[in-house]
């Protein structure tokens, strides 16, 4: 499981809204009783940024860090600009949050991709087919080879991988594989066995234990996250 922290002020507990830094003792609590559980924590960049809390998404990555190190953390920030630019975005997750790992889009190609990739033992997470219903607005659309939109994505992002290699099987170039739809599960997971996915859609959007499985193999391969 992937805890996904996405605080909103006006849905904290009463006793936190007086608090100096009422989101970072928000998160505190929860990673205080989950860090023996879970494999990951995720923050998703716009509930900090969207509401004045950069510092407390800062004070959140550092005490993930601090006491449950072995407890990676992805930012999800869903990038997906060129050069110099995604040089500093990548500048920004890595060396000013010190994240694990990063979301990213990739529909400008690969040069909004490669700057992540420069920085060792950090990973990403890209795009690829999402859990939202807007999935089938673009990545489900068929290609004149008869793919869809999605297995473009997957297919050369996979590729990419190869070069990125760890040492139990998986790149460090992951997929973002929504839960939601489940009719593909099957494909998509033979397709990329050597791609480690990130898993959105669990419980509020809709996916059960038992859909999601499917995207595993022997429950390895992907994290799956619940918000």
């Amino acid at each position: 499981v992937c805890v996904g922290l996405d605080p909103d002020l006006k849905k904290l507990p009463e006793c936190l809204k007086g608090a100096e830094h009422p989101i970072f003792e928000f998160n505190k609590a929860i990673v205080d009783a989950t860090r023996d559980w879970v494999s990951c924590y995720k923050p998703q960049a716009a509930y900090y940024a969207g509401q004045g809390a950069d510092d407390e998404l800062k004070m959140t990555i550092d005490y993930i860090h601090e006491h449950a190190p072995m407890v990676p953390v992805i930012l999800d920030v869903k990038r997906g600009d060129i050069g110099s630019t995604a040089e500093h975005y990548a500048r920004e997750a890595f060396e000013r949050y010190e994240a694990d790992c990063v979301t990213l889009s990739p529909f400008m190609g690969f040069d909004t991709i490669k700057p992540y990739l420069a920085y060792e033992n950090k990973g990403a997470f890209i795009l690829c087919r999402t859990s939202n219903p807007g999935a089938k607005d673009f990545e489900y659309k068929k290609l004149d080879d008869g793919r869809h939109v999605y297995d473009l994505v997957g297919d050369s992002l996979t590729a990419l991988g190869k070069d990125y290699m760890g040492e139990h099987g998986y790149s460090s170039i992951g997929l973002v594989i929504g839960g939601t739809h489940t009719e593909e599960a099957t494909a998509i997971r033979a397709a990329y066995k050597d791609t480690f996915f990130l898993i959105p859609g669990y419980g509020a959007q809709g996916g059960k234990a038992a859909d999601i499985a499917q995207y595993l193999t022997k429950g390895n391969g992907g994290v799956v996250n619940s918000s």
